[in-house]
């Protein structure tokens, strides 16, 4: 996903912030690791790659900027870690589509970008007034690779 640096500029200049390599450096290394769910400390290592001189501060500094802007969602995946992900709402115009399936046996995190809950929150509305703005959806259980060891284990014990 590249992400258009330009646009985030602006944003930055247009809330009187500056426009700095670090604050780049650190939505572009989100972007490219859009699927791997960073935490602050993994974000710090991979930015070190190309600014040796940052400090792990300024990156949590940064991370919460990016919050705050919602250019990035924060996170938490019930392993006592609050992780980072590039934000979709500002890439696209979807509403809430994307969410995670939580592995409990690898514990791999695999996003997908689908929204079956449309219904659900129609009738929510409908039935209470309520108009649901946005929601987060974890689903646990098991990967398909972690299924695929589990019969060949079995295979071999029978």
């Amino acid at each position: 996903m590249s992400i258009n640096q330009e646009k985030f500029k602006e944003m930055l200049k247009e809330k009187g912030l500056k426009v700095t390599n670090q604050r780049l450096v650190v939505l572009k290394v989100l972007a490219e690791y859009k699927d791997r769910h960073m935490t602050a400390e993994e974000i710090y290592d991979l930015v070190r790659n190309e600014f040796r001189d940052i400090g792990i501060a300024t990156v949590y500094r940064t991370v919460q900027l990016l919050l705050e802007m919602k250019l990035i969602d924060r996170i938490e995946l019930n392993d006592g870690c609050v992780r980072y992900e590039i934000g979709h709402q500002f890439f696209c115009d979807t509403k809430h589509y994307h969410h995670h399936l939580i592995c409990k046996e690898c514990g791999k995190v695999i996003s997908f970008d689908d929204d079956l809950l449309e219904d659900l929150e129609k009738h929510i509305e409908e039935t209470l007034g309520f108009c649901v703005l946005d929601h987060e959806l974890k689903l646990y259980g098991k990967c398909k690779d972690c299924i695929e060891k589990e019969k060949n284990v079995r295979k071999h014990i029978e």
